[in-house]
């Protein structure tokens, strides 16, 4: 079992003007092998400052806590180091890359996951397997990745990336925004099988409770003004949906 630690995370990014505003103002997460993680919240409560600062992300600067992957310092790692001992984001903005397609983009990533290529006819068989279970075209990976791709590919192909690089810790970054009502379904399949085949931990963020109908969480944490507000079990969820999030902002007035 592996475990993932945050512990009094506090971080700052940079404004237009030059000044240091403060995201997180505290906190503290332990998630391990198989576990699944909602964290939802208002817009600005800051829950996608905390998938980027698990990845690694420059803009944001950690100014005091800690981030641990089996005891080992997360903050004291390189993007890739961070991508090698098992840390995936699935970014809610995946960035374009042009000239670079699909298919090498994932082999070149797995490659520097392990440490080693894998083997051809073995990859090729996986990619064309995984790649199916997302209802994904085989010519899709020959095209450049994320150009032109509208928001449902750009969510299928993070998480074609997930199930192929077997992360121990996934972040998804609300990977359920943009897509309609298959592909919700489709890409939750996705993460879940993913998850039961490796055993990951899932950290999912997201302001809707639609994408917890498929993906099912074993806890729920309400991240409002930079900190955890409440944390509870599945009901939770439940309660923000009929309830929303009034009770929380109102109290961190």
């Amino acid at each position: 079992m592996s475990t993932l630690e945050i512990r009094d995370l506090h971080v700052s990014v940079a404004t237009d003007d030059g000044e240091e505003k403060e995201i997180l103002k505290g906190v503290t997460l332990t998630l391990n092998s198989g576990e699944t993680h909602a964290i939802m919240g208002p817009n600005g409560s800051g829950k996608s400052t905390l998938a980027y600062s698990i990845a690694g992300h420059p803009k944001y600067t950690v100014t005091s806590g800690t981030i641990t992957l089996d005891g080992e310092d997360v903050l004291a790692m390189s993007v890739d180091e961070r991508a090698r001992a098992g840390l995936f984001l699935a970014m809610q903005y995946p960035v374009e890359v042009p000239g670079v397609t699909v298919s090498n983009f994932l082999r070149t990533a797995k490659t520097a996951v392990d440490g080693e290529a894998p083997k051809l006819r073995t990859w090729v068989k996986e990619v064309k397997g995984a790649m199916n279970d997302l209802r994904m075209k085989p010519e899709f990976a020959e095209r450049d990745v994320n150009a032109g791709f509208s928001g449902g590919e750009k969510k299928r192909h993070e998480i074609l990336q997930m199930e192929l690089l077997k992360p121990r810790f996934a972040v998804l970054d609300e990977t359920d925004s943009g897509l309609d009502v298959d592909a919700l379904r489709i890409v939750s399949e996705g993460v879940n099988r993913a998850k039961e085949a490796n055993d990951t931990g899932v950290l999912l963020i997201t302001h809707y409770t639609r994408i917890l109908n498929y993906i099912k969480p074993d806890f729920v944490h309400v991240f409002v003004d930079g900190k955890v507000a409440e944390e509870g079990g599945p009901e939770l969820a439940n309660q923000l949906e009929a309830e929303g999030y009034d009770r929380f902002t109102q109290a961190a007035v």
